[in-house]
């Protein structure tokens, strides 16, 4: 992505952008994995992942997880025409694939655009949760962060004004999707592996910390994301798991950040 060097075109974002601040976070791998598992409580998202994505295959998952960080990293760092040429991979992998939903014994597509803004919503949610409870931004940042985020939306299909621009818009969203919300086989399995994902050999000794990160992400879900899991907890888990949260990125922040393009 030309890393490194100097360059005009800064992408949807630019270094001003609270995204790029964000982003260069290594504790922001707690708020991807707090993604997956609330995105996988929308039973037809999850379902036409399993049906459709390696990542259940153990073979071929740690390849996938990795394309989609890049994708992500594409898509906060990279030039317009980067990122449009990531954007339209997804847009037409997207496009091609179906999944069955046997609540309803119907057949969907994965691009349907209440399926495309769940995913985006639920990633964006757990970027800003993460991001708050770490003492990395504060209640006007996050606004930011939200608002710009509506751009990223825009590049896989989904339409600008139809994306939350607030904090408090997203949250809306949540209120109005809980109903059509539950944990199906497929997100409970999802889950399971989730603890002994198929890291290859030279990053094997990752699987120690691997329970306790995702410990930690699974707690930092909101309590009805818990419940639908059918795990139960009490208000003082939300307070650990905030205090944690700070005390870990504290720990990461003398680790190396992301290379980010220069500018010129």
């Amino acid at each position: 992505m030309g890393h490194g060097n100097a360059r005009t075109d800064d992408g949807l974002f630019g270094p001003g952008s609270v995204t790029w601040r964000v982003h260069a976070e290594h504790i922001m791998w707690v708020a991807g994995i707090r993604a997956l598992y609330l995105q996988s409580l929308h039973p037809r998202v999850m379902r036409g992942t399993f049906q459709n994505s390696v990542l259940f295959d153990r073979k071929k998952a740690w390849a996938r997880f990795l394309r989609t960080a890049d994708f992500v990293a594409v898509r906060t760092y990279g030039t317009t025409a980067e990122v449009e040429r990531a954007a339209s991979r997804v847009r037409a992998i997207h496009a091609s694939l179906t999944g069955y939903d046997p609540d309803t014994d119907t057949v969907f597509r994965l691009d349907e655009p209440e399926h495309l803004l769940w995913v985006h919503c639920g990633e964006i949610d757990s970027y800003v949760n993460i991001s708050l409870r770490s003492g990395l931004l504060n209640a006007q940042e996050a606004d930011e962060y939200v608002a710009e985020s509506r751009r990223a939306a825009e590049v896989i299909g989904i339409h600008y004004a139809d994306a939350p621009a607030t904090c408090a818009e997203l949250a809306d969203y949540f209120a109005m999707m809980r109903p059509k919300l539950y944990a199906c086989i497929e997100a409970r399995r999802g889950l399971l592996n989730s603890f002994n994902p198929p890291l290859p050999v030279r990053l094997a000794p990752l699987r120690l910390a691997v329970p306790s990160i995702n410990v930690l992400a699974f707690a930092s879900l909101p309590r009805w994301a818990r419940r639908m899991y059918g795990v139960l907890t009490v208000p003082t888990t939300d307070l650990a798991v905030s205090l944690s949260l700070r005390t870990l990125r504290q720990a990461t922040m003398v680790l190396p950040r992301p290379a980010i393009p220069a500018q010129a």
